[in-house]
């Protein structure tokens, strides 16, 4: 399985488990997905990283498309507000995790020429 699938599974996952803690407020049986969620989510943050994946790029796409996913959803689902500072904070969120994730390509392709 490819370790960009696992982290796009448990950057669902995690996702999941977010937007359920809000659920629970009103269904308390939404805290067994969260329970089960952020298991799965460490779970398979642990298979991405065995896959070969650096530590640093996936824990940064996972933790920063994950907000910005939970951001994004929770104000579809729920309500809540999404300001354009709010926007420009996602946005910015992803431009960091892009840099991290160049950076970490070009460093990998230095050190597989020397």
């Amino acid at each position: 399985m490819s370790a960009w699938f696992l982290l796009a599974a448990a950057i669902a996952v995690e996702v999941t488990a977010s937007l359920s803690l809000k659920a629970a407020l009103d269904a308390p049986a939404f805290y067994v997905v969260v329970i089960i969620g952020y298991i799965a989510s460490f779970v398979l943050l642990g298979l991405v990283l065995r896959a070969g994946i650096p530590l640093g790029v996936a824990y940064g796409i996972w933790g920063a498309l994950g907000v910005a996913a939970t951001a994004l959803l929770a104000a579809a689902l729920f309500g809540e507000p999404l300001t354009p500072v709010m926007l420009a904070g996602l946005a910015l969120i992803v431009v960091g995790v892009l840099c991290v994730e160049l950076g970490s390509q070009r460093a990998q392709r230095k050190r597989e020429a020397s």
